[in-house]
């Protein structure tokens, strides 16, 4: 008997214990369950989306200088100010330049004068005192014919030597040679210089008035203005320093002058081209920012360093450059990462 009661009590016991086990089986497996389906969650999250594109915003900076070297006068603007177009921004110094133009401006004044002289002639005064020589030499010549003319007919009835015949007609000669000499200087005096002076002297005052200009122009260089609206990225040089000819003085952004750089894996370079509207998100600014691509690389590189990760870090891309739209570009700053995301074209 006590056997059998034994038994009994066994089969009570072992009941319970087969139950239990079951769930806790039935508990095991949901958890592996569960446990499989975060980890295809998990590896899913881990996998970055193949569409987005990690880039930055660069800046398209106007550096405004002068062509001319000098000392820096003047600065009329500051980091971090706005300008509109054709405000002033800096002046060199004008002393040299203006001095530069003065001496042009005298040498033109002389050219001008000598090619002016040489068309002129000689002056009027000059020209009367020749004209009374003349005067002076057509009276003797005068006299000389008709002294001559009486001894000839006295030579007729021999009453004068043939000698003083001779002399009487040499010295008339020399009056009619000389008569012929002045009238010659009146015209040479009325008359301007060769031709090939005169041209020689025109081409001299012609180098001087473009002296002049190219002074002038050199003067008007050492201010300058913005070319366009624009925020002041950075001044360069400060007052009193010594300013090399063409160096940058003024680095400007020009209102829009901002474009978002990214690099697109080879695979995916296909789903881009040129005027496709791309999605833009940064830290920190405003949703439903795009920009339109302009610029599609036709040769390929490594990631650039500034976006390097262990992702991409291997990979060849091609950079691609997309023009913000108003809203995005009042948005972006220079060297701000940025993502970049297909969408569709406009």
């Amino acid at each position: 008997m006590s056997e059998s009661i034994r038994g009994r009590s066994w089969r009570r016991c072992a009941a319970p214990r087969a139950v239990r086990f079951a769930a806790m089986c039935a508990m095991s497996a949901a958890i592996r369950t569960a446990i499989s389906a975060a980890a295809l969650a998990l590896a899913a999250c881990s996998q970055p989306d193949e569409t987005v594109f990690s880039g930055y915003a660069e800046a398209e900076l106007v550096y405004v200088s002068a062509p001319v070297a000098g000392q820096l006068a003047s600065l009329q603007v500051v980091r971090g100010a706005r300008v509109a177009q054709g405000a002033p921004l800096f002046q060199l110094d004008p002393d040299l330049e203006a001095l530069a133009r003065a001496e042009a401006d005298a040498r033109a004044a002389q050219s001008a004068a000598q090619a002016a002289n040489l068309r002129s002639g000689k002056r009027p005064v000059e020209i009367r005192v020749i004209e009374q020589q003349l005067a002076q030499a057509q009276v003797a010549e005068q006299a000389s014919a008709a002294q001559l003319k009486r001894y000839e007919n006295l030579a007729a009835e021999q009453f004068v030597s043939p000698d003083f015949l001779s002399n009487l007609r040499a010295q008339h000669a020399a009056d009619v040679a000389r008569v012929a000499e002045l009238q010659g200087q009146v015209v040479v005096a009325r008359t301007a210089g060769r031709p090939q002076e005169i041209a020689a002297a025109e081409s001299a005052a012609a180098a001087a008035r473009a002296a002049v200009a190219q002074a002038r122009w050199r003067e008007s260089q050492l201010r300058q203005a913005a070319p366009a609206a624009a925020l002041v990225y950075d001044t360069l040089f400060r007052v009193g320093e010594r300013v090399p000819a063409n160096a940058p003085v003024i680095a400007l952004l020009p209102d829009g002058a901002i474009k978002v750089r990214f690099f697109v894996p080879e695979p995916l370079l296909g789903r881009l081209v040129l005027g496709q509207t791309v999605a833009v998100s940064c830290d920190g600014c405003p949703a439903g920012l795009a920009a339109r691509v302009e610029f599609i690389s036709p040769q390929a590189e490594f990631t650039p360093p500034v976006i390097y990760s262990n992702e991409s870090r291997a990979k060849l891309v091609f950079m691609v450059e997309a023009r913000p739209l108003p809203d995005a570009a009042a948005a972006l700053k220079p060297g701000q990462p940025v993502q970049v995301r297909l969408a569709a074209a406009r």
